[in-house]
């Protein structure tokens, strides 16, 4: 079955990657959150999009150089709505203490394709482990020299490369890095890719898909997990499915690029 994740949680309804816009999501029924993940200047993960606080916040600055007080002291829920007033950026250790007992996969991108923070890679796993969340917790970059940083912390963790333009063969590429995952973004999978991805057993995670077509375009084919902005309507779908022909899939796809 194909699992739906929030995309930094709830983040329609409530304001992104804060623990009310995770609880929310997990409300809704999600099968996992996904994340961001960036360090402190004190070497603290915490949770947050952008590498500035800038728009998520009533701060300014970058997060690597701001410390885990001066950062838990932003207001980050007003910029969204002043029902929200107050609520803070979560460390990464606040949400995996609030997941680890519920039913839920984690989706922790780390945001280190702009700054190269240091460490960052160990300072993550460490917590996942501490939390007993290592096998329901993915990896996932656009950095993917730092996959494989982690994938040499640990060969058998689930990392995810993500991407966003068309690759030659991207299977091949997967297994390259020692991935049984990708996180594709959604318009660069055609037909012929996702058969791709399924016979060479990778692991497949569109990102972001918020339009009800392309919704039902991946949950035609299966795909292992969407990542949206609009959990409620994916799992609304998603209950109501009914799997089509193939050859049917093929003409989706076709009406929704235009060919």
């Amino acid at each position: 079955m194909t699992k739906i994740f929030g995309h930094r949680g709830a983040s329609k309804e409530c304001p992104e990657n804060t623990m009310i816009s995770f609880q929310r999501a997990y409300e809704i029924g999600v099968h996992g959150i996904e994340t961001d993940v960036q360090l402190s200047k004190d070497g603290i993960p915490v949770i947050i999009h952008d590498e500035s606080v800038n728009r998520t916040t009533n701060g300014k600055g970058y997060i690597k150089n701001l410390t885990i007080n001066e950062i838990k002291a932003l207001d980050a829920g007003s910029w969204f709505s002043n029902v929200f007033r107050n609520e803070t950026i979560p460390t990464l250790e606040e949400l995996l203490h609030w997941i680890y007992t519920k039913p839920l996969l984690l989706n922790i991108e780390l945001k280190n394709n702009r700054f190269a923070y240091e460490g960052l890679e160990k300072k993550v796993y460490d917590l996942v482990c501490a939390y007993g969340m290592k096998e329901r917790t993915i990896i996932s970059s656009f950095n993917h020299y730092s996959l494989v940083r982690m994938r040499e912390i640990d060969d058998m963790i689930d990392i995810a490369p993500l991407y966003s333009s068309g690759i030659y063969e991207p299977w091949h590429y997967a297994k390259s890095l020692g991935a049984r995952s990708v996180h594709p973004k959604f318009r660069s999978l055609p037909p012929y890719i996702l058969e791709g991805f399924h016979f060479n057993q990778i692991n497949v995670r569109p990102y972001t898909v918020n339009n009800k077509k392309w919704l039902m375009y991946f949950l035609d084919w299966k795909v292992d997990a969407i990542i949206t902005d609009k959990p409620d309507l994916a799992l609304s779908l998603l209950n109501g499915f009914i799997p089509p022909p193939k050859s049917f899939l093929h003409m989706v796809y076709n009406k929704l690029t235009g060919k």
